[in-house]
């Protein structure tokens, strides 16, 4: 009777081993793809949002559905240097040499920046559903700054009176908190005939 070796389980048991390491490392590649691709997705919502964030902006500085919002914009009303001294998410070009407003503001709207930014809707009566599924967590919140702007051919000079524009940074945010995208734009009000 020859003695038997047990080669064949040993092969087989390495077989087995090498298969469950490949199958592993499958299911890691698969949601490390998932991930990103959920990552990727917050962010295009986080997008979005920040873009409907600027186009409420623009409709505030158009044609508010608050007047005393609406009287701020005509006579340049309400702009302040501080947050909480004018209107709601109203201010003033930061003066030459010190850092421009949008990076000095919290522009989530947590703390102190509640008085500093404005909420998606809140002059405009728009609506926008949050936090549910895929939709953003909250509103996205914007800021109206304030600054002279000069188009080619205009008088410069002191005498001449100031045609004004408005910086808007607006904050969007994802399904998840920590996903923020903030947009900016520069939007001039269409002058009446």
């Amino acid at each position: 009777m020859e003695r038997q070796r047990g080669i064949a389980l040993l092969v087989s048991l390495i077989l087995l081993i090498m298969v469950m390491l490949l199958g592993v490392s499958a299911a890691q590649l698969a949601l490390q793809g998932e991930k990103g691709a959920r990552g990727e997705r917050d962010r295009d919502v986080a997008l979005v949002t920040a873009e409907d964030g600027l186009m409420d902006a623009e409709r505030d500085i158009q044609n508010s559905s608050d007047p005393a919002r609406r009287a701020a914009f005509e006579k340049g009303e309400a702009f302040a240097e501080k947050c909480g001294a004018g209107g709601v998410g109203l201010r003033l070009r930061a003066a030459s040499g010190k850092a421009p407003v949008w990076q000095v503001v919290d522009l989530s709207g947590a703390g102190d920046g509640e008085a500093c930014t404005a909420t998606h809707g809140a002059y405009t009566a728009a609506a926008m559903r949050t936090g549910e599924g895929a939709l953003p967590f909250k509103k996205p919140r914007y800021l109206v700054e304030r600054m002279e702007c000069h188009q080619p051919g205009d008088d410069a000079s002191a005498s001449a009176t100031p045609r004004y524009c408005y910086r808007v940074t607006a904050i969007g945010f994802g399904a998840r908190p920590e996903t923020e995208v903030v947009l900016q734009s520069v939007f001039s009000k269409p002058e009446e005939p």
